[in-house]
């Protein structure tokens, strides 16, 4: 699918791997929608790109399919969604205070893995409802998942649970929407600089990054954006999670 011309819905777009997927869309032609949270950067960021803005807090059902109902009808359409929204903490099963309370598994997976599929039944109606280009094609949906799906590490077994719940439904929901010409995949980063590791220092990441293959540093959210628009420019990505962590393999700790 070429971006020109489409419409783009970035959720999370108003930092990091969001903001620069949504800043390299607008540049390649795409009309975009960041949604993001109401106190957030998502304002600024949209402002910056010459996007809409529409306040969206992913936990909240009613709320996010109303800002995706605010997105199509200023722009008409959703072609490619883009999924970064989401975050975890770090808390092992059991701790000297007991086992892990079982609201706080609840939140994360809420926060990462139902808040995403909540996001992409919403969006895939939209999409099915586009006129299919000369391939068919009706609409691309790009989620978040995390090498921590695969390699997760002590105290991560929450966010673990969720990212792999990411991944595993790419080629479930691929299979469910293709026959409508709508193409799923998650991408699965390592280490990247946004939030918290934005402003790290430089012999933290270089700690934390050491078992990498090359480079031997963190990613940056221009590479992210760069695999989202090569997803969307190639029909024949579909179904997979496709890491994006420099051969790295996370350790236990």
């Amino acid at each position: 699918m070429d971006a020109a011309r489409k419409v783009a819905v970035v959720v999370g777009g108003g930092s990091g791997m969001g903001r620069a997927s949504a800043e390299l869309l607008a540049e390649r032609g795409a009309t975009v929608a960041v949604l993001d949270l109401p106190n957030g950067k998502g304002a600024e960021a949209a402002a910056a790109i010459g996007a809409s803005f529409h306040p969206c807090d992913v936990t909240d059902e009613t709320g996010t399919e109303a800002a995706l109902d605010a997105a199509v009808q200023a722009h008409g359409a959703v072609h490619i969604a883009v999924n970064t929204a989401g975050g975890g903490t770090s808390k092992r099963i059991i701790s000297r205070h007991g086992p892990l309370p079982l609201s706080e598994f609840r939140r994360i997976v809420e926060l990462n893995l139902v808040a995403t599929f909540n996001l992409n039944r919403l969006q895939a109606w939209h999409m099915s409802k586009n006129e299919p280009d000369g391939d068919g094609e009706r609409g691309v949906i790009v989620n978040t998942s995390s090498i921590a799906a695969f390699e997760g590490q002590i105290g991560q077994v929450s966010y673990s649970a969720a990212k792999a719940g990411i991944a595993g439904m790419s080629l479930t929901m691929a299979r469910d929407l293709g026959s409508l010409g709508i193409r799923v995949l998650a991408i699965a980063p390592s280490l990247f600089a946004t939030g918290l590791l934005e402003g790290a220092s430089e012999d933290l990441v270089a700690a934390l990054t050491n078992d990498a293959a090359f480079p031997k540093r963190a990613g940056r959210p221009v590479e992210y954006a760069w695999l989202v628009e090569a997803i969307v420019r190639n029909p024949m990505l579909n179904g997979q999670t496709i890491r994006l962590d420099g051969g790295q393999r996370f350790g236990p700790r």
